[in-house]
């Protein structure tokens, strides 16, 4: 009985304990971004910085060279990607009362033809809901678009993720290694051994996953803004880089691409054939990715199913906005790793015997 007692008053301080870290966690979402994102680069550059250490170097300078190096590699890629994108966004401003005048045109014979089929079909209510839906639409876009560039909150928070996430990045990844001893020092001795053994499990599942899919997500992004720029899709860099890097959610980087980039073309085009160019853009990118690219960089690491990981980025994106999508997938193979272990255990237990 004093064993039973014990064991439960564990499991009420471990309980108390996450509920306070998941009430901490909500209530400071909106500042842990930089701090997330800072932890994330830290974990997944600490094996460079292991390797240069094998070279000879100390930690410190290993930090220094994997982050220059990061630096050196990223911020000529994203201002070429800037640059394109400005270039193209300006270019599709210019050209949209055009593309807006041949959408209502192409739809035209489409709504006679209804009219015809369902004469209880009005027609030219139709017309006037989609002109005034097509200005209230470009109404809002400019609103929100003006709102993000001069909101204060947003420019503090970009602002804070671009000088804030360096900064974490940098002090997570010259002390990792003594941030995962002093917390090995603190778990308790009974029980250590088998959270060493759930932590390595769970820093398999992470590593592999993480980089896998940020791997798909920038060689699909790129092959969708190469495919439609080559086809001539205007804002086809910009749909095509945001496609692939939504495709961490499953389904959904491909469906938004696609539907964005099929209204595009109808609109741009007079002829089909770029528009089965583009059609044929996506099928081969989803081929690609379903055979190659998931298979090879990802596999089956994280042993949870596309729903379940849909379901994690949903309820992430709920309750933590865009601090949930970042964490989502993470937790929920935590979760996973801890789940399989408890039933392990019950099943060795003599509850289940």
């Amino acid at each position: 009985m004093t064993a039973a007692l014990k064991t439960n008053r564990n499991w009420t301080i471990w309980l108390g304990l996450f509920v306070l870290f998941a009430a901490a966690i909500y209530v400071l979402r909106s500042v842990l971004m930089p701090f997330a994102a800072g932890i994330i680069i830290g974990y997944l550059l600490d094996p460079w910085a292991s390797k240069f250490e094998k070279w000879g170097l100390n930690r410190t300078w290993a930090t220094i060279l994997t982050m220059f190096l990061l630096v050196m590699v990223l911020v000529p890629a994203l201002m070429a990607l800037v640059g394109i994108i400005d270039s193209q966004l300006g270019h599709f401003l210019n050209v949209l009362p055009q593309y807006l005048a041949s959408f209502a045109k192409k739809i035209e014979p489409v709504l006679a033809g209804a009219q015809e089929r369902f004469p209880m079909l009005e027609a030219d209510k139709i017309r006037e809901a989609l002109r005034a839906n097509a200005g209230n639409t470009l109404r809002v876009a400019g609103k929100l678009l003006r709102r993000l560039v001069s909101g204060g909150f947003a420019v503090v928070n970009v602002v804070s993720l671009l000088m804030i996430t360096p900064v974490v990045a940098f002090y997570m990844l010259r002390d990792w290694d003594k941030f995962v001893h002093k917390v090995d020092g603190l778990l308790p001795k009974s029980s250590k051994k088998s959270i060493e053994k759930q932590a390595k499990e769970i820093d398999r599942i992470l590593s592999s996953f993480i980089r896998g899919q940020l791997s798909v997500c920038v060689l699909l992004g790129s092959f969708y803004a190469l495919g439609l720029y080559f086809v001539g899709l205007d804002l086809g860099i910009l749909v095509g880089f945001m496609a692939g890097i939504i495709s961490f959610i499953p389904y959904v980087g491909t469906i938004f691409g696609f539907i964005v980039s099929m209204a595009i073309a109808f609109a741009q085009f007079d002829t089909l054939g770029p528009v089965l160019q583009v059609v044929g853009v996506f099928l081969v990118g989803q081929f690609i990715e379903g055979n190659f690219l998931t298979p090879n960089l990802v596999g089956d690491s994280v042993g949870l199913h596309p729903v379940w990981i849909m379901f994690a980025l949903l309820a992430g994106g709920v309750l933590l906005g865009f601090l949930g999508l970042m964490i989502a997938v993470p937790v929920a193979a935590i979760i996973g790793v801890l789940v399989r272990h408890a039933i392990e255990n019950y099943k060795a237990s003599s509850l289940y015997e």
